[in-house]
């Protein structure tokens, strides 16, 4: 049947021939059986990565198994499919994989972890469902919105993007749901929201976390009724939106501190995507990187690469900022490179023991923060200032949480999960009045 369909197979029975033929054909699509005589289907997932980083693999299981085929996907299995199934279930399953694998002007995405969510994606796109991306600042889940929109029914439609966190409070509802004229002092024409403009479409809410909770209410009914009504308007609007969420903080934890509602939560997590920070898919740095230096060098007679030093140093490092960092740095080595080789030196990568970074320091306990800074790589000197400016913001005021919200232009919420991530990086919020910066 797949032969027929124009797919080159070959048949193997046992694991050792299939890893063989793998490394001989790395772009193969493998198929491997739960029962193996010579394997366990977990140790050819398993090796099958390690030999192959770029290989799909397709754990194929009894339908009582389902466990084994969630500890599959865990270990790197590009998908599962369930015996017994129909022979179209088959052809779905190799059309998505195929489609992941060759959508690279797309989404660069190289690591088997990587190709694991576009797959996760590309299912998800297929539905109407309401899909809940997760993951650090700076990995990508806008891109990786778009690619649920571009790959869904409603790609004709249009896709738009709202940054929840850069909206003041007083003005979100209006953005989000529209409003009429004279619905407030400023009002002078009626105004569409962000959920009619997507109408048709995709609406991404980036961001969500950032909520307040009166908004978080009228957000929930939206959802739930299909419809909206502008601001200071009784008339309901019909939907027709698919609706993408995104935040880098843990929704869960801030159910449990009752800064999330709860009921919003499950109304949101229905398809959940997490995209892994870029540290932990090294195989998508060097793709990345060359990715950049072909869009920023755009117009440029000479031709710009990475030394092999180069490609070590972008390998080495810890990319806290993940790809945004990347491209930042990309960015700085294209202007600071003397020849069309981009060596480890125009990178300007920082490090904590290096003369031109900026350390931490507590005059309280200096060896902790040093470490501290050594652990938790605060290597980009950018969100050190930011940290440094809210410490002395609220040493300014005492601690008072509410009035360095305000002094900052920010959120209390905002300010919270600013705090929470500080401490994560091991400084210590509550000794603000003995932080300052220093050379190291």
């Amino acid at each position: 049947m797949l032969s027929e369909s124009g797919y080159r197979c070959r048949g193997v029975s046992t694991a050792f021939d299939a890893l063989i033929h793998l490394n001989a054909s790395p772009e193969s699509v493998l198929m491997v059986s739960s029962e193996l005589p010579d394997m366990s289907l977990i140790e050819v997932v398993e090796k099958s990565k390690h030999l192959n980083p770029h290989s799909a693999l397709i754990a194929i299981v009894d339908y009582q198994q389902h466990d084994l085929a969630s500890e599959a996907m865990r270990a790197g299995a590009s998908d599962y499919l369930l015996t017994p199934y129909q022979p179209m279930q088959l052809m779905d399953l190799l059309q998505r994989v195929t489609t992941v694998r060759s959508s690279s002007t797309d989404l660069i995405a190289s690591s088997w972890r990587s190709q694991q969510v576009l797959q996760l994606a590309h299912r998800a796109a297929k539905t109407d469902a309401t899909v809940l991306i997760t993951g650090e600042s700076g990995t990508g889940k806008e891109v990786l919105a778009q690619y649920v929109h571009q790959h869904s029914q409603r790609s004709e439609g249009p896709f738009v993007a709202i940054n929840c966190a850069a909206i003041p409070e007083t003005m979100l509802e209006a953005v989000l749901f529209g409003h009429v004229k004279g619905a407030f002092t400023g009002a002078t024409a009626a105004q569409a929201g962000k959920f009619e403009e997507a109408n048709g479409g995709t609406l991404l809410l980036d961001e969500i976390g950032e909520i307040p909770l009166a908004v978080q209410a009228k957000l929930l009914r939206v959802l739930q009724e299909r419809e909206v009504e502008r601001l200071g308007s009784h008339k309901s609007i019909a939907l027709d939106v698919r609706i993408i969420a995104a935040t880098n903080v843990n929704l869960q934890e801030a159910v449990s501190q009752r800064l999330f509602r709860q009921d919003l939560y499950y109304r949101l997590d229905v398809l959940p995507l997490q995209w892994p920070p870029l540290r932990e898919r090294k195989e998508d740095v060097l793709p990345l990187a060359k990715h950049f230096i072909a869009k920023y060098n755009q117009g440029c007679t000479e031709t710009c690469r990475l030394s092999a030093e180069a490609e070590n140093s972008l390998l080495a490092y810890d990319w806290v900022g993940n790809i945004r960092e990347l491209e930042n740095t990309i960015q700085r080595a294209l202007v600071m490179r003397h020849s069309t080789w981009i060596t480890s030196q125009d990178l300007m990568l920082p490090t904590c023991d290096s003369t031109n970074s900026i350390t931490l320091t507590s005059t309280s306990n200096s060896q902790q923060s040093h470490q501290a800074c050594y652990q938790s790589g605060l290597k980009d000197s950018k969100k050190q200032a930011e940290n440094q400016f809210i410490l002395d913001t609220l040493a300014k005021f005492n601690g008072r949480r509410n009035l360095t919200a305000e002094a900052l232009g920010i959120t209390t919420r905002a300010l919270r999960y600013k705090i929470a991530a500080m401490r994560e990086q091991g400084i210590n919020v509550d000794a603000v009045s003995h932080y300052s910066y220093s050379a190291a």
